[in-house]
């Protein structure tokens, strides 16, 4: 999928908001590669990387930073009833739609969750489930009358907390239109549990398959695979949690990232327990009671009140036909996710207003620059981010920008560059970073170049540090009989070149420097980004990942919600009253590529698979220092893991690279 050009897609945002503050691929090698600040920033941005551990907050102080979560509007929905002239009008829309943008009177609205959820728009040939396109078709179900209800289909995922709770919150919010939602749940763990609780009833077949047993998480290490091999890994890392690179040089987890591990385990599990309990109308002690009991009969769950009925999917439908009261010879009116996603916003009265706030979406890994290998649809290419923040900074259209992050990181020095340029747009008007599962490492370094941050109660985030590598491949390519002579000029020159060998002592101490000067970078513009002294950002830095909740408690964050939350922050910064309705643009718009376009056709054939494209690509153009969270693997919160462990654990690694 090419991004050369990008489309402008408009979408109506219809939320009022209340304005009352919230209550509550292994590579051969890593080289590295210094970040570079070619001009000076402007004098309102002005950085100095020599901050002194002793400089006091006051003096870093910048006006767009808020005062805690409280500050901020909440974003909440608040559904208004389409009532006189309005509710005409949307009728008479209905009548006069396109032909695809048909739907029958007292239709289901039929959303099958299944596998990987991506935060990136989709093209209409794209395969697999969108967020924002799941999230317009709740807003639009909520006022368009043909639409009596939701039947959700949820079956196993393969995506973070963060957008799980971005459902959730879609879904109880179409409740406030009075309308009903309920799940059948053929197979479920944790996630897909925390999503059915939010709707009305839960069904499930008499053969479900339910493992509600608990979370757990865990670190793969091929040390020992690599001393068999003959490979001796040289990794770089700054920060005692900066776990990524251990998976190569150790066999066993330290204490630091157990501890950082086992912090994250426990936020999740104890968020997942008090939603849980607060929507089965349990006690905590109870639902963790009933986890620990180990049941996955579903007469257990059905008295235990964890499902509503054991129906399969065809008495779930006579059911609904009963509720909607359609006669037993007739077919209940059924709309599915793809088709509904057809329907323009505008033909079910969903509007927006004169004032427009741009959302520039940032997903996958980040690369400076574009590769033939490169899947551009599944990560951050540098060059064109710039060209799309560019582009909002000097336009007068837009009153405000969003950065929406879903990333773990990557190129340290496109992840510099795409931080100044947010920076710079930041000077001319409100910039709100929201984030997604992940924005750890280089997601981080370009969320703090935001005015404010939003991340869910779960995105991990944070990560504030680097790693750098090589491999010394001496003894493997003895065992194999290769060899390699190197000629060269200059003291350094054999730093990358020479993988045949170890480093040498004063190699050894340039490549360490190297790693730790961009470290500081990274630190101190974090402290500076986020009006902290350095060594106040120390304490928080150091490659910890965080929860979005406890980020917040430490200064990472500034609030806790979503994307709407996002948007009504915006707005009170741009000084555009709460309750008036706004114009999202969304830019970057993904046009189809011809093999995406095929295989909607149904040829299941055409295309190469994704996974050998990104590794292919880090293979050919990692070359840089590294700023990636950790390849953190949880289980039962990812999909099933690979029955080859070998296969399971490289995956891990590569996912981290």
């Amino acid at each position: 999928m090419s991004l050369t050009r990008t489309s402008i897609h408009r979408f109506r945002y219809i939320y009022r908001t209340i304005s009352s503050p919230s209550s509550t691929s292994i590579t051969t090698r890593f080289q590295f590669q210094r970040i570079i600040t070619s001009h000076p920033i402007p004098k309102p941005f002005q950085f100095n990387s020599s901050y002194s551990s002793s400089s006091s907050s006051s003096s870093l102080k910048q006006d767009f930073i808020g005062d805690g979560d409280g500050a901020y509007p909440t974003g909440d929905f608040n559904f208004e009833p389409v009532t006189g002239f309005n509710k005409f009008t949307v009728k008479l829309k209905t009548l006069i739609a396109l032909p695809w943008e048909r739907v029958q009177h007292g239709s289901i609205l039929k959303i099958v969750l299944r596998g990987q959820i991506s935060d990136q728009l989709k093209s209409r040939f794209s395969k697999g489930l969108s967020l924002p396109q799941i999230s317009d078709n709740f807003l639009k179900a909520t006022y368009d009358p043909r639409v009596s209800g939701v039947y959700l289909h949820i079956d196993t995922l393969n995506c973070g907390w963060a957008k799980v709770e971005e459902i959730r919150r879609q879904i109880l919010n179409f409740r406030k239109s009075g309308k009903f939602v309920v799940a059948y749940v053929p197979s479920c763990r944790e996630k897909e549990y925390y999503i059915a609780c939010a709707c009305e009833e839960i069904y499930a077949p008499p053969s479900a398959y339910f493992s509600l047993f608990g979370l757990t998480v865990q670190a793969g290490f091929v040390r020992g695979l690599f001393d068999n091999l003959g490979i001796e890994p040289q990794v770089e890392r700054i920060g005692k949690y900066k776990s990524a690179g251990d998976q190569l040089t150790r066999k066993t987890m330290t204490e630091d990232n157990r501890e950082m591990l086992t912090t994250l385990l426990d936020n999740i599990y104890s968020n997942w327990l008090d939603k849980v309990s607060s929507a089965r109308g349990k006690k905590r002690e109870d639902i963790e009671n009933f986890i620990n009991e180990g049941v996955y009969q579903v007469d257990k769950l059905k008295e235990e009140g964890f499902i509503s009925c054991i129906l399969y999917d065809d008495e779930v439908m006579t059911k609904l036909k009963e509720r909607l009261r359609v006669k037993t010879d007739k077919n209940l009116p059924v709309v599915d996710f793809r088709k509904y996603s057809g329907v323009r916003k505008w033909t079910v009265g969903v509007s927006g207003g004169k004032e427009l706030i741009a959302v520039i979406r940032a997903s996958g890994a980040i690369h400076r620059v574009e590769s033939p290998l490169s899947a551009p649809s599944k990560s951050i290419i540098g060059e064109k981010f710039i060209e799309k923040i560019r582009r909002v900074r000097e336009s007068k259209k837009f009153k405000a920008a969003i950065i929406r992050i879903d990333s773990p990181g990557g190129d340290a020095l496109a992840s510099d560059l795409m931080w100044r340029e947010i920076r710079l747009l930041a000077a001319s008007k409100p910039v709100i970073a929201s984030m997604s599962d992940v924005a750890a490492s280089g997601g981080y370094y370009m969320a703090m170049g935001a005015g404010a941050i939003v991340a869910e109660s779960l995105t991990l985030t944070g990560s504030i540090g680097v790693v750098s590598g090589r491999f010394n491949l001496g003894k493997l390519y003895e065992k194999i009989g290769f060899n390699k002579e190197l000629i060269s000029r200059g003291k350094y020159a054999e730093l990358h070149a020479a993988e045949q060998r170890s480093l040498r002592p004063h190699e050894a101490e340039l490549f360490a420097k190297s790693a730790q000067n961009i470290y500081k970078q990274f630190r101190d513009k974090a402290a500076f980004s986020r009006s902290m002294t350095v060594d106040k950002m120390e304490e928080v830095a150091q490659g910890r990942v965080w929860t979005g909740k406890d980020a917040a408690s430490h200064g990472l964050v500034d609030a806790i919600g979503g994307l709407s939350r996002a948007i009504a922050i915006a707005k009170l910064k741009a000084n555009i009253p709460q309750d008036r309705q706004v114009t999202i643009v969304e830019l970057s718009r993904p046009s189809p590529s011809l093999p995406e376009i095929l295989s909607g056709l149904g040829n299941s054939l055409v295309g190469a698979d994704e996974t050998l494209k990104e590794l292919l690509h880090d293979l050919t153009i990692s070359d840089g220092v590294q700023a990636r969270m950790d390849g953190i693997v949880f289980q039962k919160l990812e999909a099933y893991p690979s029955p080859n462990p070998i296969l399971a654990l490289m995956k891990d690694y590569l996912g981290s690279m």
